[in-house]
């Protein structure tokens, strides 16, 4: 599976979803241009790490309909990023090894 993660990875997610044999590419930020760089077209997963990106969500699926949007960090999404996402899990619940063995 291909993920596209934006935000920093201070949990070392990247690390546990390669492990378990997915394709991760990383977008610092989660504008048009950060997004097709790190093949957001090509990507099953948009994986977002940081709530104040949460505007990205919106780019993401304007730019892949069919993409499932996961998020992982702690807070609360603004109500339009809500509705796009499929999955939002707190860092604190659930650790990186278990969300990388769900995707």
């Amino acid at each position: 599976m291909k993920v596209v993660l934006v935000g920093t990875d201070p949990n070392a997610l990247t690390d546990a979803l390669e492990a378990e044999g997915h394709t991760v590419s990383v977008a610092d930020v989660g504008n048009r241009p950060g997004l097709e760089e790190a093949g957001i077209h090509e990507a099953d997963v948009y994986l977002l790490t940081e709530m104040s990106q949460a505007t990205s969500i919106a780019v993401a699926k304007d730019l892949a309909p069919d993409l499932r949007v996961v998020v992982y960090a702690a807070g609360s999404l603004p109500d339009f990023a809500s509705r796009q996402t499929d999955l939002v899990v707190d860092p604190d619940l659930l650790g990186v090894e278990a969300v990388a063995e769900e995707l």
